[in-house]
């Protein structure tokens, strides 16, 4: 991908991103009317931002509540060392560790941030103590209870 993509954004593909921001589900053919393009075109253009990696996927927001995930929390760790070997083994299991809703690699006095969903707080102590204070490479953990969630306007430089 390019260093800056944004730099090489037509107007229209510019438009074309606000709107699948706003309403992800919005279809083709309403892009593609809202922008002012043919349909085809519209497609295209949508396939073209996916495969430079400017779309990056399409998701679903699931209310973590009403899939049994009562308790969510943002769990900074910082670890021992700033090697490459214990980045790449933290890192490398981040993904697969079950209730991990999003990892942050960072800068500052601590390394990553962990957006967890978990059952209960018996679970949330389970995942700190079976998952992070028990890898060699992880120094301290600090957890923060999450106790509310307001999406903000996604990105959408240079407009």
């Amino acid at each position: 991908m390019p260093k800056n993509p944004q730099r090489e954004l037509a107007p229209v593909d510019r438009a074309i991103l606000r709107l699948l921001v706003a309403d992800a589900r919005m279809p083709n053919n309403a892009i593609a009317e809202a922008v002012g393009i043919a349909p085809s075109t519209c497609l295209g253009r949508i396939r073209a931002l996916r495969e430079r990696g400017v779309i990056r996927g399409f998701h679903a927001e699931v209310e973590p509540g009403a899939v049994g995930l009562g308790i969510q929390a943002m769990i900074a760790v910082r670890l021992h060392a700033h090697t490459k070997e214990q980045i790449s083994s933290f890192a490398g299991g981040i993904p697969r560790l079950p209730g991990v809703v999003a990892a942050y690699h960072l800068s500052g006095a601590d390394d990553y941030l962990l957006h967890v969903a978990v059952a209960d707080t018996d679970a949330l102590r389970d995942f700190v103590l079976d998952h992070l204070t028990a890898h060699p490479a992880v120094q301290h953990t600090e957890t923060s209870l999450i106790f509310g969630h307001v999406r903000g306007a996604a990105p959408t430089a240079g407009d």
